[in-house]
């Protein structure tokens, strides 16, 4: 059965973006953005909330047409364009770029999804997370710390009254200081 992965990218005081969405404080340099295309590469499709597909939308499409793109940016916009996604919006009237829309987020339709064979599914967006969380869909965080304290903005995680057990999978570091947690889905220490 394929898992949904949550792939975020957080400062080390846990923000995904910064105050008016910044995310300029991200270090994605060649070495982690081959790790995302490899990463990325191997899913079956992306799951992405409204906001985080329109700035993808906006920046991967032509991507590899722009000079200044290095050869992993290159590559990504390549897995940007060809991968399956579903954006999930009350509002998003239409997608192009392989997308289907959903309105809402039906538990049995992800359950289906998951059942199909293919690639893992990444989960993008901190909103939408959130609410596949509250649905208990989520099998594994993959979460990429930034060695920058921001101060504020958006969490990765917000308040929410259930406790989610993990289990540490793996850990990786990168030459310009980004360390990858992995984490899947652990034994609750209350049950029993």
């Amino acid at each position: 059965m394929r898992k949904i992965v949550v792939m975020m990218s957080v400062s080390l005081d846990g923000f995904f973006e910064g105050p008016d969405r910044r995310i300029d404080w991200h270090l994605v340099d060649d070495e982690l953005h081959r790790h995302f295309n490899e990463e990325c590469g191997s899913m079956g499709a992306f799951l992405e909330g409204r906001v985080t597909h329109e700035l993808m939308a906006d920046f991967w499409p032509t991507a590899d047409s722009d000079p200044s793109s290095t050869g992993p940016m290159v590559e990504f916009a390549a897995i940007w364009r060809d991968m399956p996604k579903i954006v999930f919006s009350r509002t998003l009237e239409r997608a192009d770029w392989n997308t289907t829309i959903r309105r809402t987020v039906d538990v049995d339709e992800i359950n289906a999804l998951k059942a199909q064979p293919g690639g893992d599914l990444a989960l993008g967006g901190a909103d939408l997370a959130a609410t596949f969380r509250e649905h208990d869909l989520i099998d594994e965080y993959r979460v990429y710390v930034h060695p920058v304290l921001i101060g504020r903005g958006n969490p990765l995680f917000r308040p929410f009254d259930t406790t989610t057990p993990l289990r540490l999978t793996g850990t990786r570091t990168f030459g310009n200081g980004v360390v990858l947690l992995r984490y899947g889905r652990g034994e609750d220490p209350t049950a029993g």
